[in-house]
């Protein structure tokens, strides 16, 4: 290949006629010549050939440019489509059945209560892709780990009510209350929600563009559960069905250069594209289906286009100059739209525009062109993509079919820009689809919109029956059966509620010690998923590396440059972390497919993701929401939190806010540890409650980086248990004053803010004050519990009224004095309980930008610091009468606050 081309004739010299010859002659040999390899020696040999052509090519200096394209045609040769192995006519009454009751059921519930939604033309263009799948790929729960896990896009959930309708698994009343959960008898949920339906569906994907990521990464975790044994290895598939407007979400695409890297061929995206958004054309000046072939193929994805339909066939077998390759070539997405809505004579008109086009549908009369469709509606062009994807070895595949939005619905829908917005149809338009659809309905039954089941000893029922029996049972269909494993109690946890021993940690620290104790123990250990995104040595996990490893598929083909240290760096085909790399929402992505590995695998993995917590939950926060949707379990822990205690970053690092952020997602527990036995505690508590109790919940944990000396568990007559089960409620007593003034406060901290609480109360025997501080694990529990006794008493008026946990806590009797909450986070938490107790809580907190600088300057500027404190105990005395307003002036002298310095929360 190193020699230098031999020089031709000066070609350049030739007249133009003469060159032209030379090239078309010289072109034509080339061809006949790559026919006879085609012929003689096959595909593969062409391939080859043509690769060594290029790589020459390239080394002489030849400019062939890089195409990230093939041409708008289906990517599998008429030729190369494998028979397709169902009874086609059968399958087409069923999706026919599917297709009305769809609409029916969507249609009939905006005529009970106007607007309150469905969607019609997502199902309808969809149709086909979801029933091949259906009835030939998509395996259920019989198949054992051969199952396959199903994405499907929220909007079409209609159309797949309808088969379950069909399948026997719904009742026809129960398809009537679609969207109508709250009526007396339970109805459908308007989209894929495992919460609202826990049993029926696995995977909320309405939130778009949180499909792809996850599928992506699930993907990942059959992949890690097989390479570490927890999962017998099988031929699983991920399937995730998308729309191409839904690909205009970062995280869409996110992820797609991972699941290359990965290696990841037990996935399959189908792409439904129909060239339309949820308002409109995608990319109506172009094509969506090539804008998207380059973006997977540079993604290094394998792409199977489905574009054209069978019928589209019969031209190309005669158009022998490539003609109609050309007019695809010409062809824009805005253009297409016209011919799938005005049909035949557009398509005559606009498209065969040509002599040489028109000569090739010489005889065809517009009815003929009409049945020129869209590959995504034919089911043998679905099939032999399916075939393909499901056989293909060594990377991820993207089936990109072409569709029409609101297929077969007629002028209303099909096509039109306000196709997703139709959620009705007229009385013409619902009997054109009855006959359209061939279904034995009378005029009347199609006016009041009833459901069409041919019966359970039908031809159609059967043959559902038989084909889901085939693959391994119902999809979707969530079961819940996995091994309880025996997890640690009590005594394991002992030595955290000994304190640290004079050595300063953080409770970031104890809590990477808490996860390898767990690691190491022998019942629940290979079950510890532990999770960072690119930041093991900041959070001090870098020492789990060498012992568990992480994982990586292809192991660790280098030597690292740290080798033979205690500390090297040791990637495995086993290894048991996953280490994401700077992505937030990929690694929650794998932190959901952890947390549900109890359910979609039977394997009971307990995840732990660690992250900084300023660029956690709020990044984080729509996969957070589906993660409480999906019912996952495991522990998020915000490392390096509290606005305060990171110091030096900055605006941007410092998190004050995350502990309300995670409030308001129900089923999540939120807590802010002080120490490191309280962090144990609330882990113990946790994996109890998730894994041997059943509950789904998970856990927001809060843990800083500053280090001091861990106290012991608190020894003044109180069992540990009685802590413990403060600690989880929320709130305990942690240290009783020993000063003997007269007035009298209570201080409650958590987190980074209890040193200033602790520290207050010391000072304020200075002004006569003793005080107790009390540890605030977790201002949502307290809240949730008080709104709960406070409902109770709201809807039984005549009984005696119950006193909530905090109430009782902090009642005048058991807590006399003044109420002071101090937190790292936004007062907002703490001014919750305001009006559960018997007296205000005056609340310190740190609302605001962050800034540069040292904790104790911080501090001072959030006004959480130990003089703010004070100042704050004081003020509170004053408005309960106690004290002198001359005693808080002057302690505002001595303690050197500015009183006209700016608010910080405006800075």
């Amino acid at each position: 290949m190193t020699n230098v081309p031999p020089k031709g004739p000066p070609r350049a010299g030739l007249p133009p006629q003469e060159r032209e010859q030379l090239n078309t002659v010289e072109t034509q040999e080339w061809l006949d010549s790559l026919a006879y390899v085609f012929a003689d020696a096959g595909d593969d040999r062409a391939a080859e050939l043509l690769e060594n052509l290029d790589h020459y090519a390239y080394f002489h200096g030849a400019p062939i440019l890089f195409k990230q394209n093939t041409p708008y045609l289906n990517s599998i040769d008429v030729d190369k489509q494998p028979e397709y192995p169902g009874d086609i006519d059968m399958e087409r009454k069923i999706r026919n059945i599917i297709r009305w009751n769809a609409v029916a059921m969507v249609v009939k519930a905006n005529k009970k209560s106007d607007g309150i939604g469905g969607h019609l033309s997502t199902y309808a263009s969809s149709a086909e892709l979801l029933e091949v799948g259906f009835n030939h790929f998509f395996r259920g729960h019989g198949a054992g780990p051969d199952r396959d896990l199903v994405f499907f896009q929220g909007h079409a959930s209609p159309g797949v009510y309808s088969r379950s309708f069909l399948e026997g698994r719904f009742e026809g009343a129960q398809l009537g209350r679609f969207r109508r959960e709250l009526q007396a008898e339970p109805g459908l949920s308007s989209y894929p929600h495992p919460w609202l339906m826990p049993t029926y569906w696995e995977f909320p994907t309405v939130s778009m563009g949180l499909g792809p990521m996850q599928a992506i990464y699930q993907a990942r975790y059959i992949k890690y559960l097989e390479n570490r044994g927890l999962k017998p290895a099988g031929d699983a598939k991920v399937w995730a069905f998308l729309g191409d407007g839904e690909m205009d979400e970062p995280q869409s695409i996110g992820a797609l250069r991972f699941a290359s890297y990965e290696n990841l061929d037990n996935i399959v995206f189908v792409l439904n594209a129909n060239l339309q958004r949820l308002d409109g054309p995608v990319r109506a000046n172009s094509k969506v289906i090539q804008e998207f072939e380059a973006l997977f193929r540079g993604a290094g994805w394998n792409v199977i286009k489905v574009v054209w339909d069978s019928k589209w066939d019969e031209l190309l077998s005669k158009d022998y100059n490539g003609e109609i390759v050309k007019r695809f070539e010409l062809l824009v997405d805005g253009e297409s739209q016209r011919y799938a809505a005005f049909g035949g004579k557009e398509l005559r008109e606009k498209f065969f525009n040509t002599p040489e086009l028109k000569v090739l549908i010489d005889g065809w009369s517009d009815a003929d062109l009409e049945l020129l469709n869209r590959g995504g509606h034919d089911v043998r062009k679905i099939y032999a993509a399916y075939a393909s994807a499901t056989k293909h070895k060594g990377s991820p595949t993207v089936i990109i079919a072409r569709t029409i939005k609101g297929y077969g619905l007629g002028d209303t829908a099909q096509a039109r820009n306000a196709s997703h917005q139709v959620k009705k149809l007229e009385f013409d338009a619902l009997k054109n689809l009855r006959d359209l659809l061939e279904l034995p309905l009378t005029d009347d039954q199609v006016e009041h919109l009833e459901l069409y089941h041919p019966g359970p000893d039908s031809p159609e029922v059967k043959y559902t029956a038989e084909r889901r029996a085939a693959l391994g049972g119902f999809v979707p269909e969530r079961k819940v059966e996995y091994p309880h494993p025996t997890v640690p109690t009590g005594e394991f946890y002992e030595e955290f509620a000994g304190g640290s021993k004079g050595r300063a940690v953080s409770t970031t620290m104890a809590a990477v010690q808490v996860i390898s104790k767990l690691l190491r123990d022998k019942e629940i250990g290979k079950y510890i998923v532990p999770i960072v995104p690119d930041e093991a040595r900041t959070f001090g996990m870098d020492a789990l590396v060498p012992r568990i490893g992480i994982y990586s598929p292809r192991g660790q083909t280098y030597t690292p440059v740290d080798s033979g240290s205690l500390m090297a760096y040791k990637e495995s085909k086993d290894g048991q972390m996953l280490e994401e790399g700077i992505t937030e929402d990929g690694a929650m992505a794998s932190w959901i497919a952890a947390g549900t590995a109890y359910a979609h695998h039977g394997v009971p993995t307990i995840p732990f993701f660690v992250f900084y917590s300023m660029f956690g939950m709020q990044r984080v926060g729509d996969l957070v929401w589906a993660a409480a949707d999906q019912r996952a379990r495991g522990f998020l822990l915000g490392a390096t939190a509290g606005r305060t205690t990171l110091a030096g970053e900055g605006l941007q690092h410092q998190d004050g806010n995350s502990q309300l952020q995670a409030y308001v997602v129900p089923n999540l527990k939120v807590y802010d540890p002080a120490f490191a036995y309280e962090l144990a505690v609330i882990i113990e508590d946790g994996i109890q409650r998730m894994f041997v109790n059943d509950e789904d919940i998970f856990y927001y944990v809060t843990i800083d980086n500053e280090n001091e000396v861990q106290p012991a568990m608190p020894d003044d007559g109180r069992s540990h248990d009685e802590i413990r089960q403060g600690i989880v409620k929320g709130l305990y007593r942690f240290q009783h004053s020993q000063g003997k003034g007269k007035l009298k406060a209570q201080i409650l901290a958590g987190g980074p803010a209890m040193g200033a609480a602790l520290e207050a109360a010391q000072k304020l025997e200075a002004y006569g004050v003793s005080a107790d501080i009390w540890s605030v694990t977790s201002y949502k529990e307290l809240h949730q519990e008080a709104l709960a006794v406070q409902r109770h008493n709201m809807l039984h008026p005549t009984e005696a009224p119950r006193t909530s946990y905090v109430a009782q806590q902090l009642s005048k009797d058991n807590a006399p004095g003044v109420l002071i909450s101090v937190s790292d986070y936004v007062k907002l938490s703490a001014d919750g309980l305001n009006g559960h107790i018997d007296r205000k809580i005056w609340t310190l907190g740190t609302d605001g930008f962050g800034r540069s600088e040292a904790r104790e300057e911080l501090r001072d500027f959030f006004e959480v610091d130990t003089k703010h404190v004070i100042l704050a105990t004081l003020y509170a005395l004053l408005r309960d009468g106690k004290i002198k307003g001359d005693v808080v002036q002057q302690a505002i002298t001595d303690l050197g606050i500015d009183p006209e310095r700016e608010n910080p929360v405006l800075r």
